[in-house]
């Protein structure tokens, strides 16, 4: 690293933000992870989307990944698996920037940067803080992108935009938010327990924490799947509160909380409804955290490198 001359010569840990990785930077790696792990499995999400539906039409019953990719790819057309993926690309990169950002902030002010030292507590309370700060921003493009996934939504909305003006103009601003609480209730402790396995894991492999994009892949897809499976129950529930607003059952449009959710859910479909789209979910989140976490730690080590050059 070039120094100026006269000045004591500094060596910066890849995992210490400050002073060679500037917020910005760090956010933009983030926005870039954002995209990558969002874009590249949305078709399996669209397919989980649907498993989640409660009293699905019976051409809306799929059983399992590749029935529901085919049935969908011949029914509706290939471009089908990615329609409402334009809110995921709008909301991602702005919700990621800010979680990364987050995230980083807070791990280093919690001493979670220190080279050689596993700090789980650091991790898991910077993963938390980073997804209620994103998830403010992400949540009415979550809401569109799960309106849009549903079957026959091209009949109702035409675009992303068109789609938000009829939310907007039928249920209001609170439809936007009304999952929000329901989707911390997922999204706190399946960060929480992704960040805490991704730098457990990490550590393990790579105790140097030095950039080793084999030990980010791993780490990231193993955190991303055991997290997954353990928060699913409450992905069910935000996806009843969030495409509620098309459904055609009267007592299920009335759904307005995560109790709520959870009642109906169990008097229709007993504890197995809570886990709907297991599968799909693991399957989708194994690789997306792998690609986010490759894409942002690689995009961290550029900076990096571009930085200590100056």
């Amino acid at each position: 690293m070039a120094q100026p001359t006269g000045e004591p010569v500094e060596d910066y840990d890849y995992e210490s933000l400050p002073p060679n990785f500037s917020l910005l930077q760090n956010m933009a790696a983030g926005a870039f992870a954002g995209i990558a792990e969002h874009t590249v499995m949305y078709p399996i999400d669209a397919i989980k989307t649907r498993m989640q539906i409660i009293n699905p039409t019976p051409s809306a019953v799929y059983n399992g990944v590749l029935q529901g990719t085919y049935r969908i790819a011949t029914g509706e057309g290939f471009l089908s698996l990615w329609r409402g993926m334009s809110s995921v690309i709008v909301g991602a990169g702005p919700a990621h920037a800010v979680y990364f950002a987050t995230y980083e902030a807070v791990k280093h002010v919690m001493g979670g940067n220190q080279a050689g030292v596993h700090h789980p507590l650091a991790a898991a309370t910077s993963g938390a803080a980073a997804t209620i700060a994103s998830d403010a921003l992400m949540n009415p493009f979550d809401v569109i992108k799960q309106r849009m996934q549903i079957q026959n939504s091209s009949k109702m909305y035409k675009s992303m935009t068109d789609c938000a003006k009829y939310v907007y103009r039928n249920e209001g601003l609170s439809a936007f938010y009304v999952s929000y609480p329901t989707t911390l209730s997922m999204t706190v402790p399946f960060t929480a327990l992704q960040f805490l396995a991704y730098e457990s894991i990490s550590t393990a492999m790579n105790p140097t924490k030095s950039y080793d994009p084999v030990t980010h892949c791993l780490a990231g897809a193993v955190a991303g799947g055991f997290a997954a499976a353990l928060t699913t129950p409450m992905d069910v529930i935000k996806t009843m509160l969030q495409t509620r607003g098309s459904a055609t059952d009267a007592e299920l449009r009335t759904v307005n909380g995560f109790a709520a959710g959870c009642r109906l859910l169990y008097r229709r479909e007993g504890v197995r409804g809570f886990f709907k789209g297991v599968k799909p979910r693991v399957v989708t989140t194994m690789p997306s955290t792998a690609i986010c976490w490759s894409a942002y730690e690689a995009s961290k080590a550029y900076f990096i490198r571009q930085n200590d050059s100056l």
